[in-house]
């Protein structure tokens, strides 16, 4: 049976992803500091100043991705002076010129999110996933990520008027119908670009961790077996362990040691190479 690797970098992932040989990752999925947050660890970026910081990184994400590759950023404005910083909008402005496609825009619905109360708004529950890719076409095994169709359509299906069996004509000119008789007989449907899952309870010594849920599902839809994933904000390392679980090589970089050295325990399993010198890695 051919070996996983799981390749860890500690340092900075602007200088670490020169390491990393064009053309060589399959899927890339991170949850970078968000601006002004994570100061004790990440040192904090400034609103002002988060594009001017992420451009350079991903740049080097640009060169090494696959053609065929997907690159899934989680990320959230933050609210300051009352209203919402546009920095998100303008890193995806910029990440265009630089020459990435915008293909989709995912929401990750927080379905326990923490409660509170402020003067102006309501709580957050909900986070960006934005899909970048290099290339219109691109893999994408939407089969792998198909839900049950539950309940509801037993009832909907139940007593199909004769409309419902023929495709309708659109009633406002959109040229788009509806065929009803289509959804009988199936057993599965394709899912929307929101995901309700919860938060990570147990932090796992990081002040960001998400659920594995959340790589899980995305590397399911962008991966087969033994293609490498790679997380340049590897954190907590739940990106590398689900990538490993799920038979896919992993690769992760991250700055702080002690997050290093966690990530190193927990994936001591795997076939490990760990890469701390400047030496140039080309993932097979």
């Amino acid at each position: 049976m051919k070996k996983l690797f799981a390749d860890i970098y500690l340092g900075d992932s602007k200088e670490k992803l020169k390491l990393l040989g064009d053309n060589s990752i399959d899927l890339i999925m991170t949850s970078p500091p968000y601006a002004d947050q994570r100061k004790s660890t990440y040192g904090g970026i400034h609103p002002d100043n988060y594009v001017e910081w992420f451009l350079p990184i991903s740049e080097q994400l640009l060169r090494i991705l696959k053609p065929s590759g997907t690159f899934i950023l989680n990320i959230k404005e933050k609210v300051v002076n009352g209203e919402r910083s546009t920095y998100v909008m303008e890193l995806i402005l910029a990440m265009r010129k630089q020459g990435w496609y915008w293909t989709e825009e995912f929401i990750w619905h927080k379905k326990n999110s923490f409660p509170g109360k402020w003067p102006n708004r309501f709580r957050d529950s909900w986070e960006r996933l934005l899909q970048f890719n290099k290339e219109k076409k691109f893999h994408m095994y939407q089969d792998e990520v198909m839900v049950p169709m539950g309940d509801w359509a037993k009832a909907r299906l139940k007593n199909l008027s004769e409309t419902d069996k023929i495709r309708d004509n659109s009633k406002v000119g959109s040229g788009f119908g509806k065929k009803i008789s289509n959804w009988l007989d199936r057993d599965m449907a394709y899912p929307t670009n929101v995901l309700h899952l919860a938060t990570e309870c147990n932090n796992k010594n990081h002040s960001a961790a998400f659920p594995q849920e959340l790589p899980q599902w995305f590397i399911k839809l962008f991966t087969k077996e033994h293609d490498v994933v790679l997380d340049p904000f590897m954190g907590s390392g739940t990106t590398l362990e689900v990538a490993n679980r799920m038979i896919r090589n992993s690769v992760g970089i991250d700055i702080v040691p002690e997050y290093y050295e966690m990530v190193k325990e927990k994936l001591i399993p795997v076939d490990l190479v760990l890469f701390e010198e400047n030496e140039k890695y080309e993932p097979k």
